[in-house]
């Protein structure tokens, strides 16, 4: 891995914007171009999968758990961060983020030093973390 790569923290709609070649602000679009291409890396929270994973069984999203997987076995600049104790006890430090997922999710970037790609208006307005949408 090159340490001199800029990283970044997907949230569970990036993720399934990209992996379903659906739109996104341009900005949000080359993020995931380099990490194609291995010039920035993507963390996907645990917590992401888990979200995809209930989504897709609810037929809220098209995409499910293997497509995920199909994208991570193409690109090595996108990886799961697993959702361990750390991350939990980082989410319970994040005081203006109601609904756990969400707090589980900024609370990787938090932990991870890396800006979260979300669109989600509670997350954006975070002090807790810093973002990347628009």
């Amino acid at each position: 891995m090159n340490s001199a790569l800029e990283c970044f923290v997907t949230d569970t709609m990036a993720l399934v914007l990209w992996i379903e070649k659906r739109k996104m602000p341009a900005t949000v679009k080359s993020l995931f171009t380099k990490a194609e291409n291995n010039l920035v890396k993507l963390y996907i929270p645990g917590m992401v999968l888990a979200e995809i994973g209930y989504l897709s069984e609810r037929n809220r999203i098209d995409i499910t758990l293997t497509d995920v997987s199909v994208q991570l076995k193409k690109y090595n600049n996108v990886v799961v961060h697993p959702m361990d104790l750390e991350v939990v006890r980082t989410a319970f430090e994040i005081k203006d983020i109601a609904e756990l997922h969400d707090r589980l999710i900024a609370a990787t970037g938090r932990l991870l030093a890396y800006p979260v790609i979300t669109n989600d208006p509670v997350i954006i307005a975070s002090e807790f973390v810093s973002t990347v949408w628009g």
